[in-house]
């Protein structure tokens, strides 16, 4: 395996286990017979994602067979966007429907398959790009993967630190 990817590997995998702590602490010991959009529900550093799902009706589609990888915003991500432009994006479904599909690729892509991508096709139909950089993984240039390969029954989870914005 070339180093730069073990590398990246290894560190994506150190945080994901730092993630995977906090939701064993949480009750969350087992996300792997969980839907996406049950992970979500149940983890508070997921609530504003949770709230925009809802907004958009997703919540059935995210709880559908899949499978899906998720891009997943936290909290924090979405505290990055001003609370008026957030406000006004929460209020109308289809920008926000246009945003969430975004984060969303078909298939089950955990990060060993990632790494080695140069882009992912999404469902709202746009591309993210995809760098690793000083062994992080950066979407779109700006949005760093902070945990990967969270198992669900229907796909995966990678939590990212910005929300996605199509052009």
């Amino acid at each position: 395996m070339n180093p730069r990817v073990f590398l990246v590997l290894g560190t994506l995998t150190l945080a994901a286990l730092g993630f995977t702590a906090a939701q064993n602490m949480q009750g969350m010991a087992d996300t792997s017979k969980q839907t996406i959009a049950q992970i979500v529900a149940t983890n508070p550093n997921f609530s504003t994602l949770l709230a925009a799902v809802k907004a958009a009706g997703l919540v059935e589609t995210l709880s559908g067979p899949g499978p899906f990888t998720v891009f997943a915003p936290t909290n924090a991500a979405f505290a990055k966007i001003p609370k008026a432009d957030l406000d006004k994006l929460l209020a109308d479904k289809a920008a926000l429907t246009k945003v969430l599909t975004y984060h969303v690729v078909a298939g089950r892509v955990p990060s060993s398959e990632v790494v080695k991508l140069k882009e992912a096709k999404t469902v709202q139909g746009q591309s993210v790009t995809i760098a690793v950089s000083g062994g992080s993984v950066i979407l779109n240039g700006n949005s760093k993967v902070t945990a990967v390969d969270i198992p669900a029954s229907n796909g995966v989870i990678h939590v990212i630190d910005t929300v996605l914005l199509p052009k």
